[in-house]
């Protein structure tokens, strides 16, 4: 991949991360990823090289023992994460945007309380705000918080938590009428509760349940679980921002660069979909010539890298845009769309150039095949995207008539 997929204007530092993390994909991650993938075992040799790395900490302020890195130089390093294993990215991600959350809303106690061993990686972070049956429509949500002297009491079932067994916060979104009048609209009677809790499974604390993984079809090794909260407690200082009513903007935040972290993923598993399609493309001979020479492989191959290149650029520009404190919703909405798809699109393309191989666990491009419909779901699906885009798109051009 000499050419695909660079990104213009990076600095040295960016540019030594970058390779850093490259290198260690490639010996740390690529050698294994399939062989755990398929034993859905959690890859903890790999999260302890990352946090060796530091990439726990990669946008936490350097005040807090961070890098203090930009969501570009995040994102960059998601995708080439990704392109080694999706599911290791998603571990990254969960953690990135409770700290996230917590350095742009958190009170400066909770900052300082979290955000040194969050960068540390001795706390990981998850967050939860999807319930059972809640899908897209987050204003449904039906889990509630009731104070109680210094304390909320939490009840209510959670959904798709990543990291749900081997992190240690999370953020929680529920619903709290508390200081809020009936006929409220119901964005506006959500808070965010930060929830500590010991890893593991079963009841980790008094009141908090999460059941054991989700067997899922792909994005294996990491854990995806519930998380049940009956009568559980959490001091009122936990509340993330200090006030409640504010829990619904706090993780429109987060998942808008949750956002651009999907597009990255989409981007490094698409890249990495290429590479196996043009390489065995090269070694497989039919009609006494490698495929890649009859035209048919050469057209998808080209479609393929088009593909690869159109959803870096798009990824690169959301990122750019949060960066520079301008609103990103149009361009990370875009991004994730496109990059999710087009990730979808070049994976199959992968598979059929594998032929009837491409079917084998044996060969890579079958666990990519798995993983890839993920992206079409997380952080958003591609109808709320749609949604996202068009409401936008229309304030940008409104009809002057």
């Amino acid at each position: 991949m000499a050419r695909l997929a660079q990104t213009a204007g990076l600095t040295d530092i960016q540019r030594e991360i970058l390779s850093t993390v490259r290198d260690f994909v490639d010996k740390e991650i690529l050698p294994v990823a399939t062989e755990l993938e398929h034993r859905d075992e959690y890859p903890q040799q790999i999260v302890d090289g990352l946090k060796e790395l530091g990439l726990f900490g990669l946008m936490i302020p350097e005040e807090y023992g961070g890098l203090g890195e930009s969501l570009l130089t995040y994102a960059l390093c998601v995708e080439e994460i990704a392109r080694g294993w999706m599911s290791v990215s998603g571990i990254i991600n969960t953690h990135f945007i409770v700290a996230y959350m917590l350095k742009q809303h958190g009170t400066q106690e909770q900052k300082d309380h979290f955000l040194p061993r969050m960068a540390a990686g001795d706390i990981r972070g998850a967050f939860s705000m999807s319930e059972p049956a809640l899908g897209s429509d987050v204003s449904a949500i039906t889990s509630k918080a009731v104070k109680d002297g210094d304390e909320y009491v939490l009840t209510g079932q959670k959904m798709w938590l990543t990291n749900g067994g081997t992190s240690s916060l999370v953020a929680v979104l529920v619903r709290s009428d508390e200081g809020h009048p009936e006929g409220t609209a119901p964005h506006k009677s959500m808070t965010t509760f930060l929830v500590e809790k010991e890893p593991g499974f079963g009841e980790v604390q008094p009141g908090l349940t999460i059941p054991g993984k989700i067997d899922k079809m792909g994005y294996k090794g990491v854990d995806t679980t519930e998380l049940i909260m009956d009568g559980l407690r959490i001091p009122a200082d936990r509340v993330l921002g200090g006030a409640t009513g504010r829990g619904f903007y706090q993780m429109m935040d987060g998942v808008e660069v949750g956002r651009v972290n999907v597009a990255a993923r989409g981007c490094g598993v698409a890249q990495r979909a290429f590479e196996l399609g043009v390489s065995y493309a090269q070694q497989r001979h039919t009609f006494g010539k490698p495929i890649a020479q009859h035209q048919a492989i050469q057209f998808k191959l080209a479609e393929m890298a088009t593909k690869v290149e159109a959803a870096h650029a798009m990824m690169v520009n959301a990122a750019r845009k949060k960066d520079s404190g301008e609103r990103n919703d149009l361009e990370a909405g875009m991004a994730k769309y496109l990059a999710s798809e087009y990730c979808k699109e070049v994976v199959e393309d992968a598979f059929r150039i594998h032929g009837g191989y491409g079917f084998s666990k044996e060969y890579e491009i079958e666990r990519l095949y798995r993983e890839a419909p993920m992206l079409l779901i997380g952080e958003g699906t591609a109808e709320i995207q749609k949604m996202i885009i068009g409401r936008r798109l229309l304030e940008e051009y409104r009809f002057q008539g």
